[in-house]
């Protein structure tokens, strides 16, 4: 079975895009703040799906286009890479503590 890269990079936007229309809803106290650390959190995953819309933008600007830089799509690429990077050691650091909470004595 042969998939189309284009088909497949179309797809994937249209998931994005639905993912990033739904509303952002996280935990908040009894004020319907969010806690700054859910502020920071949402800051830091949203500045990653951004970088990566438009690493892909660009990418598929390249494939089907010529009027992309090089240098343009090298540098999107690698600031996704690094926000991509740095929400895996977020998630990292988290599961860590969360695992060394479960481990305390009470």
């Amino acid at each position: 079975m042969s998939v189309d890269v284009l088909n497949a990079a179309n797809a994937y936007r249209n998931q994005l895009k639905l993912m990033q229309g739904q509303e952002k809803s996280g935990p908040s106290d009894e004020t319907g703040e969010s806690s700054p650390f859910a502020k920071l959190l949402q800051n830091t995953i949203g500045d990653a799906i951004n970088a990566e819309s438009k690493s892909e933008k660009l990418q598929t600007q390249s494939l089907t286009t010529s009027k992309v830089e090089l240098s343009n799509l090298v540098t999107a690429v690698a600031n996704a890479e690094l926000s991509l990077n740095t929400v895996v050691a977020i998630r990292d650091r988290v599961i860590n503590a969360y695992n060394d909470i479960i481990k305390m004595s009470i």
